[in-house]
Formats: structure tokens, C-alpha cells, sequence
């Protein structure tokens, strides 16, 4: 597939060094500049998941705690 790419002076002319820096054609860097934006946003969501998992876990297990403690409050049958 063909992509075309704008891209103003600024970002041009930061292209042109990396690919000159790294010895690479500038539609190499910009593969590469696109999955690793992908990754990184995969890793974002990934560890924005497991923070409300362990947020979710830690207030179940304080719910969990205190209905324990109400059951066993003493009373028995």
C-alpha cells in the first residue's frame, strides 16, 4: 500500500536526519515511527486496565474485610 505523508519544514527536516543519522530511507522511519506509536499506545491501555484492576481488587477486599467482621461480630445462632 502507498501512504502520502504532509509534513511541515520542521518535521521534514527531522526526518531527513534520522534517516540520514540511522542510514534508513525516510519511509523506513516513518514504519517504524508508526508501530512504535502503536505499541506505545497499546502499552498505555494495557497499564491503564491493570491500575483499575488492582484499584477494583484493593476496594472488593475492603468490602470483602468488612462484611467479615460484621459476620463474625460476635452473635452466634
Amino acid at each position: 500500500m502507498v501512504a502520502t505523508v504532509r509534513l511541515d519544514s520542521e518535521l521534514d527536516t527531522i526526518l531527513n536526519g534520522l534517516a540520514k543519522e540511522f542510514e534508513k530511507k525516510r519511509s523506513e522511519i516513518i514504519r517504524e515511527a508508526i508501530s512504535f506509536y502503536a505499541k506505545a499506545l497499546k502499552n498505555k491501555k494495557k497499564n491503564r486496565l491493570h491500575r483499575a484492576i488492582e484499584k477494583t481488587s484493593s476496594r472488593d477486599y475492603d468490602e470483602y474485610k468488612l462484611m467479615e467482621e460484621t459476620l463474625n461480630d460476635g452473635f452466634t445462632k
